[in-house]
């Protein structure tokens, strides 16, 4: 037999239980206008002098029964949450965002089909040094089936005496070798004005890891027709560089790659970080492809092949790396391009690891 006493205190319970139900969404609803005006404002969503405050205000008003440190555990928790849901509501409203859109985003680069669950590999050399040196490296790709053809034209270099591609004259070289050899030419821009001369020569825009957030940079080629292959900044954050893909696709063009390309840490055995980890996170967080760039990451040819197997096996869309008939007098990065042998062998190793036709 029920007491009814209890019967009377359980219902109560029920009810307030209703009502800090209603009083937690409430807030939420509250908190997600807070998140809109700071997204305006351009601040930041969390403020630890805003959360001290209400914590010392629940200590100043608390009449018990509960501890005033547990009573802060759980308030500190519906903070979490709450902030949780003005990032997610941020992520919803991003056009990159896997929320906005479910499918993948297939980019389509002469008909190589980026994102539809195939695998494909972006070859060539890290600067265009003649017509020789890059007709000879997409000899060897094309062999080995490779259709994406890269090479520097215009080369941001950390010191201004060091070698900055031939410009013009190297997106024409490129542009010769790809007609040639029937690939497609992805190579970087550094300078918004050049864009409307380089969709004449190239097939993607690539924009490198130094002008990941160059912003104007990032709109030209958002108000273009032509695929962009966007490279994770140096030091960037995974939301900094969705936030760079954003840019691009706001201004009407969807058809965006990304690429990790490792990160700057304090380590030195390797050139940067391989971010493995960003691939599944970028495939999950967003709908756009994504490559690894095995070369930059690494800076050693020795690890350019276990690297690319590690990223084809986490699940990327492709990998680039850099090859040079004679590495030993590359006017560029001598040290982490392959010669036309060791691609070959990398090339070979590679292929029963990926799916190259889906």
């Amino acid at each position: 037999m029920s007491n009814p006493k209890l019967t009377e205190l359980r219902t109560q319970i029920d009810e307030l239980n209703l009502q800090i139900l209603n009083l937690i969404n409430k807030r939420g609803q509250l908190v997600q206008e807070v998140g809109k005006l700071k997204e305006v404002q351009g601040t930041n969503r969390f403020d630890p002098v805003r959360e001290r405050a209400m914590l010392d205000l629940i200590q100043e008003n608390n009449n018990g029964p509960f501890e005033t440190s547990t009573l802060q555990h759980i308030f500190k928790e519906i903070f979490k949450a709450n902030l949780e849901l003005q990032h997610d509501d941020h992520r919803k409203a991003l056009l990159v965002s896997r929320k906005k859109k479910a499918e993948n985003t297939i980019v389509d680069i002469k008909g190589e089909k980026i994102g539809n669950g195939s695998q494909h590999f972006i070859i060539g050399p890290c600067s265009v040094e003649s017509y020789e040196q890059v007709a000879e490296v997409a000899a060897a790709a094309k062999k080995q089936g490779v259709k994406l053809l890269r090479g520097g034209a215009y080369k941001p270099r950390t010191s201004p005496y060091d070698f900055q591609g031939l410009g013009l004259e190297g997106l024409k070289i490129l542009k010769k070798v790809a007609d040639q050899y029937d690939m497609a030419v992805i190579s970087e821009i550094v300078n918004p004005a050049d864009i409307e001369t380089a969709l004449d020569y190239i097939d993607v825009i690539q924009i490198g890891a130094r002008n990941m957030q160059n912003f104007e940079l990032l709109k030209a080629a958002g108000s273009v027709n032509k695929p962009v292959l966007l490279k994770r900044g140096l030091a960037a954050t995974i939301d900094e560089f969705i936030n760079a893909a954003e840019y691009i696709i706001s201004r009407g063009n969807d058809q965006i790659i990304l690429c990790e390309r490792g990160i700057r840490t304090y380590e030195r055995a390797t050139r940067n970080t391989l971010d493995i980890s960003a691939v599944p996170i970028l495939k999950k967080e967003t709908h756009l492809p994504v490559f690894v760039d095995v070369t930059h990451s690494t800076g050693r040819r020795d690890l350019l092949l276990p690297t690319a197997k590690a990223a084809l096996a986490i699940g990327a869309d492709g990998v680039m790396a850099e090859v040079h008939p004679d590495p030993a007098v590359a006017l560029s990065d001598s040290a982490q391009q392959m010669n036309i042998p060791q691609f070959d062998e990398f090339i070979s190793q590679l292929k029963p690891l990926c799916n190259l036709n889906t």
